[in-house]
C-alpha cells in the first residue's frame, strides 16, 4: 500500500512554511552566493528566452507522501487548481502558441478536471506531458486514465526511485514498488515505452544525499534490469537531483546534513548545466494561478519578476526576456550534469 504518512503541512512542521525554508537556506553558510557563482561564470543575470513549456501544477493532492517530495504533496492536502485558473491557463496556451504543456502536481490525475484538460490541450495540437507517480492510475476511480493518455498520445513521465523494491519503498512506502510495476505494465500493454509515438520516460532521483550518476550509463543499466527482472520497457531515463526544499530539506535538517549537502552542490557547480537550466524556456503556473520561473521556485513562493503576476494577466511577449529569480536552492539544478524536469542538462 502507498505511504500514508502526514505531510509537513498536516503536522504544522516549521518547514511547511516557504518563508521558513527560504530563511533557512539563506542562513546556511556556503562558499559563494549563487548569483556570484553565475557572475564568475559570465552567466549573470539569468534571463528567459522563448517560452517553450507551460508547466501546470494542478495542486498538492496526492495518494503518496514521498520522503523526498519538494511539493509536500499527500492525501491530506486540499489545494487543487480552481476551474477559473484552469480555463485561464488553457486560454493562455491557445493564444500564446507555446508548443508544450507539462501537467504536474501532486498526482495531477486526481484533479477533477484532469481528463478535460488533457483532451482540450491535445485538441489544440500541443505536445502534452503527464507526470505520473504510477500508483494513482491504479485507483478505481482513475483506472481509465492510461487509455485516455494513449488515445491522445500524451507523453508519460513516470517517477520511480529505483529498479528494486527496497530503495523505492524506503522513499515511497511499503508496497509502492510492486504497485509501480503494475502501473508500468498497464502502460506497456497500451503500447507505451516501445519506441513508438506513445512515449514513456522514467525519472529517478537518488535515495540519499548524493548526486545522480551518469544518466546515459544509468539508462542502459535500467533498461537491461527492468526488462530482465520484470519484462518492462521504457524509452528514456531522466536523472534528477534531490532539491533542498520542503520534505527533503526537513530530512536534511533532522539528520544535521543541510550544510554538508549544500556544500556538495556548490562544489559540483557546472557552468554548462547553468547555461541550460529549464527556467530559460519554462513558465510554471501554480495551482492558484500565480506564475513562477520553475516548479521549485513555486514551492518556495518566489514569483516571476515583472507586472504579470498571475495567469490571468499573462502575455507571452512580456514574460520572455525577464530576469530569473534565483537562490541557494538553484545549486541543485546546476550541480554535476545538471538537473531539470527533463533530466540531466550537460
Amino acid at each position: 500500500m502507498s505511504r500514508v504518512l502526514p505531510t509537513l503541512a498536516k503536522t504544522q512542521a516549521p518547514l511547511a512554511s516557504a518563508t521558513a525554508q527560504r530563511r533557512l537556506l539563506d542562513q546556511v553558510p556556503v562558499a559563494r552566493r549563487f548569483d556570484q557563482t553565475l557572475a564568475d561564470a559570465d552567466l549573470f543575470p539569468l534571463t528567459t528566452g522563448p517560452i517553450e513549456v507551460l508547466q501546470l501544477n494542478l495542486g498538492k493532492r496526492c495518494n503518496q507522501t514521498c520522503a523526498h517530495c519538494h511539493v509536500d504533496a499527500g492525501p491530506d492536502r486540499a489545494e487543487v487548481m480552481p476551474r477559473a485558473v484552469l480555463e485561464a491557463s488553457l486560454a493562455f496556451l491557445e493564444r500564446s502558441g507555446i508548443p508544450t504543456v507539462d501537467i504536474t502536481g501532486g498526482a495531477p490525475e486526481l484533479h477533477p478536471d484532469f481528463r478535460e484538460l488533457v483532451i482540450r490541450a491535445a485538441g489544440l495540437g500541443r505536445r502534452v506531458m503527464h507526470r505520473c507517480n504510477l500508483t494513482a492510475i491504479l485507483l478505481p476511480n482513475y483506472a481509465d486514465i492510461p487509455a485516455l493518455l494513449a488515445d491522445h498520445t500524451v507523453e508519460v513521465v513516470a517517477s520511480l526511485p529505483y529498479f528494486q523494491a527496497r530503495e523505492t519503498d524506503q522513499q515511497r512506502g511499503a508496497g509502492v514498488f510492486e504497485e509501480s510495476l503494475e502501473g508500468l505494465r498497464r502502460l506497456n500493454r497500451l503500447g507505451y515505452g516501445r519506441g513508438g509515438e506513445l512515449v514513456l520516460n522514467l525519472v529517478t532521483n537518488p535515495v540519499g544525499t548524493f548526486l545522480p550518476g551518469d544518466q546515459r550509463a544509468l539508462e542502459a543499466r535500467w533498461k537491461q534490469q527492468m526488462l530482465a527482472r520484470y519484462g518492462i520497457v521504457f524509452d528514456r531515463l531522466f536523472t534528477i537531483t534531490n532539491m533542498p526544499i520542503s520534505r527533503f530539506l526537513d530530512f536534511l535538517e533532522q539528520h544535521g546534513r543541510t550544510e554538508e549537502y549544500l556544500a556538495r552542490l556548490v562544489a559540483a557547480f557546472n557552468p554548462a548545466a547553468a547555461a541550460g537550466v529549464m527556467c530559460h524556456t519554462t513558465l510554471s503556473v501554480g495551482w492558484d494561478g500565480a506564475l513562477y520561473d520553475c516548479d521549485f521556485n513555486q514551492m518556495l513562493e518566489l514569483p516571476v519578476t515583472g507586472p504579470a503576476g498571475t495567469i490571468f494577466e499573462a502575455a507571452r511577449e512580456a514574460l520572455e526576456g525577464r530576469s530569473i529569480v534565483t537562490g541557494p536552492h538553484c545549486y541543485g539544478c546546476t550541480a554535476g550534469a545538471g538537473s531539470s524536469c527533463g533530466g540531466a542538462i550537460a
